[in-house]
């Protein structure tokens, strides 16, 4: 069994967490998903973890009076584990300084665009709105900058003529499930790391995204 821990955080459906928890049962993924957390209570991403067999915990956050109380809370709660690796999959809060701070080099995000285009949200929509001819995914380590940490790697598509926001959000979801496992799996097999603000790869500064 992978000796790296990894925590999942998402705030509801938790489609990218399956597609951790397919690859783990496949035992191509370098680690195992020791603890899924969720900001809302009853999502259907805590039905997947539970489902195979993973602690699923929901810390809300409408019951803190504070962004820092809140993510205070999550630290410790997410600190029981001793991770090795946090993964923001659909976790829709902007986290503190102090959080970010405490996890720098093991906490990633996936965003819906092809970073640094369209951080923020309805990315789907802005890229059609734009005339985009490509649109997808990217995957960074997280600092205070929100959707601005250091890249790592990225997924794309093609934008079609007759293109809609549901059509092409579908399209790339089915690139997150891909590039965000294969993403971690680089940093679980210490392929990547972080030092300052500079992504390393086998120990070289990246000199551009990783593309899957």
């Amino acid at each position: 069994m992978p000796n790296k821990k990894i925590i999942v955080l998402i705030s509801g459906n938790g489609s990218n967490l399956q597609a951790f928890i397919d690859l783990q049962n496949t035992e191509a993924l370098n680690g195992q998903v020791v603890a899924v957390i969720s900001n809302k209570p009853d999502v259907y991403g805590l039905h997947r973890a539970a489902k195979a067999s993973i602690p699923a915990i929901t810390v809300e956050h409408s019951q803190f009076d504070s962004r820092e109380a809140f993510d205070a809370s999550l630290l410790l709660e997410i600190d029981k584990f001793s991770p090795d690796l946090v993964i923001l999959a659909g976790f829709m809060r902007i986290l503190t300084a102090k959080f970010v701070t405490h996890y720098r080099g093991r906490l990633l995000n996936i965003h819906p665009s092809l970073l640094p285009k369209y951080p923020g949200l309805h990315t789907h929509q802005r890229a059609i709105a734009a005339g985009d001819q490509c649109h997808g995914a990217s995957v960074h380590f997280v600092t205070e900058e929100l959707d601005g940490g250091p890249l790592i790697a990225q997924s794309k598509t093609q934008i079609e003529e007759n293109e809609t926001e549901l059509s092409l959000q579908k399209k790339v979801q089915n690139l997150e499930h891909i590039l965000y496992p294969a993403t971690a799996n680089l940093f679980l097999n210490n392929k990547i790391r972080l030092m300052k603000d500079t992504v390393y790869f086998e120990n070289e500064p990246l000199q551009e995204n990783i593309f899957f």
